[in-house]
């Protein structure tokens, strides 16, 4: 769980805990709720308990910090692939623990990514801005309503803790979204679903992933085209299920897999 990560744009995941409850229509098919089952837990939905992960995982984070330090070269860390560190039903205690890792293993590029934005308003330390500028957060939306609705929320509290740099990822998208404010956002991640979480994947049209490329350039924010996603896939008659290989069909303007503009990749080495 989490070293040398499967997910194009990033290097590792980290989960301080795992479990979860669906809030958005996103969420209909979770591949960590998927994953979960297959391993016989039980950590979804409002009242199930979240499930902490071993010290060996926690001590990850040490291990791949001193690693950054010895090479000089800062990998990024996905945050929580297997739950949301903003979920208000884990224990405040466990946030607290992970937001400390976090802050002491300061040459990781941390990228924190959520559903629940709107939590972060009451759940991020005051000291933020001076402890964790090598974080970001990144709110998932799938559908315009959500961006619309959450958007507002990721630029306020950028603004308001003084985040390093902030995103959306609009995983699975499930239609047209165009961002009606750009001023503030660093980032954006678009794919179509795939068939992880037991169900077919739907439809991702290309022309979304042109649509972001274009608005990316005009507004001057990062685009990462991860993946065209199952339904794609199968009916393209593509090798890779989740349609994520660049090389299969992909012409040159949509291979577009943009990191987050102005942060930093190296560090000096002690």
């Amino acid at each position: 769980m989490g070293e040398n990560s499967g997910i194009a744009w990033t290097t590792h995941t980290w989960n301080p805990w795992i479990g979860c409850t669906k809030v958005s229509p996103g969420c209909d098919a979770c591949y960590a709720e998927a994953y979960d089952a297959r391993f016989g837990g039980k950590h979804w939905g409002s009242g199930a308990p979240r499930l902490r992960t071993t010290i060996q995982n926690w001590n990850k984070l040490k291990k791949w910090n001193r690693a950054a330090r010895k090479s000089g070269v800062r990998p990024w860390v996905f945050v929580a692939s297997l739950a949301d560190i903003f979920d208000n039903e884990v224990d405040p205690e466990w946030r607290r623990d992970a937001l400390a890792e976090m802050s002491e293993c300061d040459a990781l590029n941390f990228q924190i990514v959520t559903k629940r934005i709107g939590n972060a308003f009451k759940m991020l330390p005051s000291h933020w801005a001076l402890s964790f500028a090598h974080c970001g957060l990144v709110a998932t939306v799938v559908t315009q309503k959500e961006c619309d609705r959450d958007l507002p929320k990721l630029l306020e509290i950028k603004r308001k803790y003084g985040v390093a740099w902030v995103g959306l990822s609009i995983e699975p998208q499930l239609e047209r979204i165009i961002p009606k404010n750009g001023d503030g956002l660093d980032w954006i991640i678009t794919a179509g679903e795939s068939d992880q979480g037991g169900a077919l994947g739907r439809e991702y049209r290309v022309g979304w992933a042109f649509d972001l490329i274009a608005w990316g350039e005009t507004h001057g924010v990062a685009i990462f085209v991860k993946q065209l996603g199952s339904f794609f896939a199968r009916n393209a008659n593509f090798k890779d299920r989740a349609g994520a290989d660049p090389a299969e069909w992909w012409p040159p303007s949509l291979r577009v897999r943009q990191m987050p503009c102005g942060v930093p990749t190296t560090l000096k080495i002690a």
